[in-house]
């Protein structure tokens, strides 16, 4: 038995996504060093970053 072509692919989920979670976003601020865990203790309200692959 087949399956229908409304499932899709099994790799659908593998492009790249635009938004980032807070703790990869903490990250990204780390490597640009932006962020100190001295002065930043609260995680919400982060400033823009950019999406690095």
């Amino acid at each position: 038995m087949s399956r229908h072509p409304s499932y899709g692919k099994s790799n659908k989920g593998a492009k790249k996504r635009n938004v980032l979670k807070r703790f990869e976003r903490v990250d990204v601020l780390k490597k640009l060093g932006r962020w100190s865990a001295e002065e930043n203790k609260r995680v919400t309200g982060l400033p823009k970053t950019p999406v690095m692959p």
